[in-house]
């Protein structure tokens, strides 16, 4: 992780020292903006949240360790004891992203950037495994991908660090564009543009003007990696300076899977390489649409000057991440939580892999609202119940206001009224749930982040584990 000076703090933020040269040689190693993580000799930044102020943290940041530390107010600086080394800085949250940009040009390693609608999570994963194999690596701990995330994982890198790999997000124009020119990343991901974060981007065209500034901050000597059967490959293609590689899944990419199979607890298939030559590649995930992901990652792994063949094997030590197509066996049912987030592209996935599962039981779908998709949320909503309906699911459970119209798509689209259940809230579908599984049921559950579905399959989870669910 970063190593420096108090001096080198207020050089690349432009803070404010409380007492100018006291502490300037003061060395200082690692970065947290959360004091239950402080550890001895570190910068503890005070950042404002909607909940929180981290000045009021301050002093207990010291009481923990930490070396100095970084705050918004004057006022708080003058009320610490005047022993320790503390810079102001009134917006912390910038001050954070200049220091990580400071760090990033003293890197020598690598750095990959993933973005993208869908996936960014998955495809970071699997390139953080794929490169577990080249010696000690950064990659983005859960889903740090904001102006706080990108930052915290760039930190982490030093001068013995082999590659970095950030995810990027979005939810409003400008915040690519910002992330980019911190971690200055030498090859970028664009994993899909679809239907997230609608509201705040205009519009799907919106999305990838927005996505697309990750490959029009790319200079001539990095590299893109696009998805080629993309319906805006042309438009990012045609946005970027950078050299551009493809993936795809059964189709013209330079990274082709092909020959997939979805097994009970492994994917399986082949993905063909730009020289033709095959990579077998087997990981122990569900889901058909997590090849490309794959496919994306060994694209961009080897555009970052890695051998790929040598590297493919740490794939079979790829995990879901949590809330991500998570398998959990108990009480004799298979429960999915796919709850970490849903938009209708990720949706539309999720119903092809509960589609896929065999079972001597029921297929199970729970679904809650899909948040942020603008004046077009009742359509995809009415739509996601017609693919379930589509599908012959023998249950489904619909969380929420928009759940409520996901049922009247599946109802419209012929299926049954006594297999469509409707929940006002998480609390009564908590309630409600687990009472309703049978034994050998599948049961894939997802919302958007909002809803906070997860609680139901706790709640299923636990009621399983007792033996207390019933049949009905």
């Amino acid at each position: 992780m970063i190593r420096f000076t108090f001096k080198d703090l207020l050089a690349a933020t432009g803070a404010m020292p409380r007492d100018a040269g006291a502490h300037d040689e003061l060395r200082l190693v690692g970065v947290t903006t959360d004091t239950r993580e402080v550890r001895p000799g570190q910068l503890f930044v005070a950042i404002e949240g909607p909940n929180f102020d981290g000045d009021r943290y301050a002093a207990d940041a010291f009481g923990r360790g930490a070396g100095a530390v970084l705050v918004r107010r004057e006022e708080t600086a003058r009320e610490l004891p005047s022993d320790l080394a503390v810079a102001v800085a009134p917006d912390t949250v910038r001050a954070l992203g200049d220091l990580a940009a400071w760090h990033r040009s003293r890197l020598t390693c690598p750095v990959l950037a993933i973005t993208g609608s869908v996936a960014k999570t998955s495809t970071k994963n699997a390139a953080a495994a794929l490169l577990s194999g080249v010696g000690h690596i950064a990659a983005a701990p859960k889903s740090f991908n904001n102006s706080i995330g990108v930052p915290h994982t760039l930190l982490l890198a030093d001068d013995t660090t082999r590659a970095v790999v950030l995810e990027v997000g979005t939810s409003a124009p400008g915040e690519i564009a910002a992330l980019t020119r911190i971690a200055k990343p030498v090859v970028g991901v664009i994993t899909a543009i679809g239907h997230s974060h609608l509201e705040g981007l205009g519009g799907i065209e919106g999305v990838c003007e927005e996505k697309g500034q990750l490959g029009a901050e790319l200079g001539p000597d990095d590299h893109l990696v696009l998805d080629s059967e993309g319906d805006f490959v042309d438009r990012l293609r045609s946005m970027t300076r950078a050299n551009v590689r493809t993936f795809s899944v059964e189709g013209r990419g330079d990274w082709n899977a092909r020959a997939v199979r979805d097994e009970v607890d492994h994917l399986r298939f082949e993905v063909t390489r730009p020289d033709g030559a095959p990579l077998q590649v087997a990981v122990p995930l569900i889901g058909a649409h997590n090849a490309a992901n794959i496919a994306a990652a060994l694209a961009a792994v080897d555009a970052m000057g890695f051998r790929v063949d040598e590297l493919v094997s740490g794939l079979t030590e790829l995990r879901a991440a949590p809330h991500r197509m998570q398998r959990i066996h108990i009480g004799g049912v298979e429960l999915i939580d796919d709850t970490y987030n849903s938009n209708p592209d990720s949706a539309r996935n999720a119903v092809r892999v509960l589609a896929g599962r065999k079972t001597a039981s029921r297929r199970v779908m729970v679904l809650g609202d899909m948040l942020e998709l603008g004046a077009l949320a009742a359509d995809h909503h009415r739509e996601l119940g017609g693919l379930v309906a589509a599908a012959r699911f023998e249950l489904l459970v619909c969380v929420g206001d928009l759940g409520e119209i996901i049922a009247e798509g599946a109802l419209a689209g012929g299926m049954p009224s006594d297999r469509v259940v409707h929940h006002a809230t998480t609390e009564e579908a908590v309630a409600a749930v687990p009472a309703r599984l049978r034994q050998d049921d599948v049961v894939l559950f997802k919302a958007s982040r909002g809803l906070a579905l997860e609680r139901v399959v706790d709640a299923a989870a636990t009621v399983l584990e007792r033996g207390a669910h019933r049949a009905v």
